[in-house]
């Protein structure tokens, strides 16, 4: 009789042990289409067998754990792309735009520089001409309006990028925090020797958003908990704390902060990695690199005409007499520091005869020896501390972002192929394979039948025994 109820009991830890595994198959199926999940298995173990006389009689199955197909190699290759992704990611859209502002086209700030000039050679054919001279005072003025549009666009492109950011920060610690909840949830499971699967997997699909954004590095320590630290080292997970990111606005750019145990640390670039890192290059380096060059294109026009013109003749509206000592264009060679030279030239004079079109003092109706050197400037001036005209400087800066662009095109490309062929290879790892299910799923629902059928038989022998002794 003993032998007898062994049986039944191993009959039913079998029976026991193929439903439990069937659910985790359902649990797989039912997941094949959620983002980060990793397939699950049963792990099944013999229960230790008992002496029963000469013999050692096995007691039947159980399932000892749950694992997850997972793959700390591979999550730590995706992390390594999403980072690259991510930078990339924070140069493109910046990067469109700038294309969009400094194009090829005809009608771009080099075409204005070049009507510019051109209306001074106009002048030089009727230097007396009213006609002639109101057109090269528009010109001036239209010159200085190409020149506030272009900064106005730079301008408003920062502008875009620091709302980005702030928008962006919010959402970043509403990760952060959840993922200080889920170490805090996976240590409490597994301290009792279960396995926290589904929490490991919504962490890892916040750190890789993480790795995209920030570009955050991870390490676990033995309590399976995960810290999570900025590149520079800066901490935002320690356990199940978690940090405060904060923007603070320093003139006219956003900077982020991080409070650290009530002490506010700041987070410089550098710090930074992934799409944020992107950002601030393009904010603080590459698009004010463009402006800072913009406003030498500005201050070298302005003062190059200013020199020729302040030393040229003009019959002077209020004394009729022939004198110099006239800015063309505002001096802008000395603005306070928080003022765009790009955004600051306008014509010293609203009427066209103070232009100084005369090389002598006389400044008699045919002389053009002054408005001749203006136009000149255009192909004989260098840009200073280039070997390049304005056109050529204009060129460059053109070139630069085209440059740049088809970089970032490029490369944007090769980390999102590399990111895309990894995660193929996490999800042919830890995915769910609803073939293999399928199989799987065949295989206990076999072993839940036989094990029916088992538990009848000895059912069977059990009211034959009975009857027997009866």
């Amino acid at each position: 009789m003993a032998g007898l109820l062994d049986a039944l009991n191993a009959g039913k830890t079998s029976l026991s042990t193929n439903q439990k595994s069937i659910e985790i198959v359902g649990n797989n199926v039912a997941n094949v289409n959620t983002e980060g999940y990793s397939r699950q298995r049963a792990e099944l173990m013999q229960i230790p067998a008992v002496n029963f006389g000469d013999f050692f009689i096995g007691q039947g199955v159980t399932v000892s754990d749950v694992s997850r197909d997972y793959s700390s190699f591979i999550s730590r290759q995706l992390q390594e792309s999403n980072i690259a992704f991510g930078e990339e990611t924070g140069r493109s859209n910046t990067l469109s735009e700038l294309e969009r502002i400094f194009n090829v086209s005809d009608d771009n700030l080099a075409s204005e520089i070049d009507d510019f000039f051109d209306a001074w050679q106009e002048l030089t054919t009727n230097p007396s001409g009213a006609v002639e001279r109101d057109v090269v005072l528009q010109r001036g003025q239209l010159l200085g309006d190409a020149f506030r549009q272009v900064s106005d666009e730079l301008n408003t492109i920062t502008q875009n990028l620091n709302t980005e950011i702030i928008g962006e920060v919010e959402q970043l610690n509403e990760k952060i925090s959840e993922i200080a909840k889920l170490n805090d949830r996976i240590r409490q499971i597994e301290i009792g020797g279960q396995q926290a699967n589904a929490a490991r997997d919504q962490r890892d699909l916040l750190v890789q958003d993480l790795s995209q954004t920030l570009g955050v590095k991870t390490y676990s320590d033995n309590l399976g908990m995960l810290a999570v630290v900025l590149p520079g080292g800066t901490p935002l997970v320690q356990g199940n704390t978690a940090m405060t990111i904060q923007t603070v606005t320093t003139g006219t750019n956003v900077e982020l902060q991080v409070e650290i145990a009530g002490t506010i640390k700041d987070i410089s670039r550098e710090e930074l990695g992934g799409e944020f890192r992107g950002i601030y290059e393009m904010r603080d380096v590459f698009v004010e690199g463009l402006h800072d060059d913009l406003d030498t294109l500005a201050i070298d026009i302005t003062s190059s005409v200013n020199d020729i013109h302040d030393d040229g003749y003009f019959i002077d509206p209020t004394t009729d007499i022939a004198t110099t000592g006239q800015f063309f264009f505002t001096d802008i060679t000395a603005l306070p520091s928080d003022v765009r030279a790009s955004r600051s030239i306008t014509t010293a004079f609203t009427d066209s005869r103070y232009i100084a079109a005369a090389g002598q003092d006389t400044a008699a109706p045919g002389d053009n020896e002054n408005a001749l050197k203006i136009a000149a400037l255009e192909t004989s001036h260098n840009v200073t501390g280039t070997d390049g005209n304005y056109d050529a400087f204009f060129s460059q800066m053109v070139s630069t972002v085209g440059i740049e662009a088809s970089r970032n095109d490029l490369a944007l490309k090769g980390a999102e192929d590399t990111t895309v062929q990894l995660q193929n290879l996490r999800d042919g790892y830890s995915g769910v394979s609803l073939e293999e299910e399928m199989i799987d799923l065949i295989q206990y629902q076999r072993g839940f039948q036989s094990s029916a059928k088992f538990l009848s038989t000895v059912d069977e022998m059990m009211n034959s025994l009975l009857q027997l002794k009866g």
